[in-house]
Order: structure tokens, then sequence, then C-alpha cells
């Protein structure tokens, strides 16, 4: 008997390798994907704005990056004595204006960078609603722009007007950025995803609707453009695992057992089988360097390190761009 609705998962027809470099962006869930791509040495860079929910804030950011967009002072607001950007998470909030500025154009720097000469761009979209600012904000926009804001900084309330953006209004944005993207780095492919994280303070049906808005405008661009891909990570945990038990204590987002059920559908069709097997190794030396020895003095202990130090030292020899400097230096404590 079949206990789950199968997924025909296509493989990308120039799937991921280890000479690709990969921008991520978006929801909280593409940071377990970034996560596990940098864990397993893949030339990757996530979030540079920090953790972005909505489609226009995806966009906002994207758009900065390609024009190397540099923040001042003036763009920062002040709330309980820390300066925040409304275009970045609170990671770059700082007590000191000109740190966070520092922080957030280093970071703007690094994206342009990188997304120039990028060969994967992974997109993760969370929701459908989008907080603009209103009168009553500190650092209110000018009249007639909508104020856009990527995070809320636990302001207040009357600070915002939500907003749950049209099919017709995800499209347009992402039609546009796609078409600066392309013009930018002819040669980048797009990975689009829909978080499975659930927004139910927004409310249950709310959460669906906007879900389906991401979707159908999503598929509006893999059926348009060649270079743009759709891997369903929001099926797999809504429709293929489809319990509760895949959910963390709050109900809303995925846990470790979901979440590694998307990663290995993911690597499935997504990376090539040369690298598969090659994160299959590195996996085996992440989980040695993680080994706490109650007794490191011990001779089996020392012929450990020995063994997974030439492991290591055989794989860069094999694969010289991977960067295990730090497994290197770790196993040679001998």
């Amino acid at each position: 008997m079949d206990f789950m609705v199968n997924i025909d998962l296509k493989k990308l027809p120039e799937p991921i390798s280890y000479h690709h470099k990969i921008l991520l962006i978006g929801s909280c869930f593409t940071e377990h994907i970034g996560n596990a791509l940098m864990d397993s040495k893949f030339a990757a860079l996530q979030n540079p704005n920090g953790i972005l929910f909505d489609p226009a804030s995806v966009c906002t950011s994207l758009l900065s990056y390609i024009e190397n967009r540099q923040y001042a002072e003036r763009d920062l607001f002040q709330l309980n004595e820390i300066w925040h950007s409304w275009q970045h998470h609170s990671r770059f909030s700082n007590i000191n204006a000109k740190e966070a500025i520092a922080n957030i154009n280093a970071s703007q720097q690094k994206a342009h960078t990188f997304l120039k000469d990028a060969n994967w761009l992974i997109i993760t979209l969370g929701s459908s609603f989008s907080y603009r600012l209103t009168g009553a904000a500190a650092n209110p926009p000018a009249s007639g722009d909508p104020g856009g804001v990527a995070n809320c900084h636990r302001a207040p309330g009357q600070w915002f007007n939500k907003h749950l953006l049209e099919i017709s209004e995800i499209i347009s944005l992402l039609e546009y950025c796609y078409y600066q993207l392309t013009l930018f780095n002819p040669w980048l492919k797009i990975i689009f995803t829909v978080s499975p994280v659930r927004h139910i303070r927004d409310g249950v049906v709310e959460n669906n609707r906007s879900k389906a808005r991401l979707i159908e405008a999503v598929h509006h661009m893999t059926n348009r453009f060649d270079n743009v891909f759709y891997f369903p990570a929001y099926e797999l945990v809504v429709d293929v695992l489809r319990d509760y038990r895949f959910y963390d204590v709050d109900l809303a987002h995925p846990n470790y057992m979901a979440t590694e059920f998307v990663l290995e559908k993911f690597a499935a069709s997504c990376i090539d089988e040369p690298s598969q097997r090659l994160m299959t190794d590195i996996k085996s030396i992440k989980i040695a360097r993680k080994h706490k020895a109650f007794q490191p003095e011990t001779k089996a202990h020392q012929d450990f390190l020995r063994t997974y130090f030439e492991k290591v030292k055989t794989l860069k020899k094999e694969y010289p761009f991977l960067d295990l400097e730090e497994e290197l230096v770790y196993f040679s404590q001998t």
C-alpha cells in the first residue's frame, strides 16, 4: 500500500554542481537550503538583506544588488534606542547608526559582486502579504510612495498598512525583476520555491490565499521563461508528508525530519550525481568534525584524527576548489 502521494520530481536539465555559484534569497526556509549547501562546501551566499518574506521585498532587494545601492544614515530609523533599516533584517540593526550602515553596505557590495557571475538564484517566497508604511511611522515614505518594508522590527501596528498582493501585482514584480537580472547576468538560472512554513498568525484561510497567489505567480514565471524552474518544497511538506508530526511545536514551521526530507529531494532533483557523491563524502567529514573525545590523549583518538586528516587531504587534492582549511586544522591536532 502507498501511504503518501508521490510527486514526480523532474530533474533540472542542467543541474547544480560544485563549480556553480548560488545566491539564495527569501524566507527562513531559504536558509535551510542555504545552510545545507554551505555545510556541503558549495559556493553559496544567502540572504544579503536577511530573511525576506514577500515578493515585493525580495524584488526590491535583488534590484538593489544589481545597482549596488549604497545606503546612508537617512535611510535608517531609530526605535527603542536601536537603528534599523526598513529593507533589512534586524541582524543589521545596531545601537550605532554608522556601524549599521557600514554592515549594510558591505553586504550590498558582496551581493552585487556575487550576483554578477552567479550561476543560480534560488528564491523562496513565504507570503503574499506586504506591509506598507503610513504617515504615522518613523521615517515615513514620501507622498505617493507605497513605502513597502521588508521587516517591521516590532514597530507599532499603526505604522503599517497590511496589503495582500494580487496575483497580477506579484507577476509584475517578478517579471520586471527577471528582466533586470538577465540584463545584469545573462547566464543566470532561477529556481523558485514556496516556503512550507505556515503563516498562521495571518489566519489559516488567509495563509492559504497567500500561498495560492505565490504558487500561481511562480508557475506563470516557469511557464514563460526557459531558465526559470520550480522546486515543490511547499507540496512536499503539505501534500506528501501531510501530518502535524512533521511540524515543530508552533504547528507552523516544518521540523528537522521534514526539512531533511525536503533537502534530500532537492539534492536528488536539482544537484548533479557527481556532486551528490561528493556531498556524501563531505558529510562524513563534517560528522567526524563534530566528534567530541572524552579522552583526547588516547591512541584511538589520535588514530581517528590522523585517518580523517588523510581523508581531508586526499579530498582537497582531488577537489582543490573546496574550502577545507578548518577541517585540515582540526584533524591536524595530533
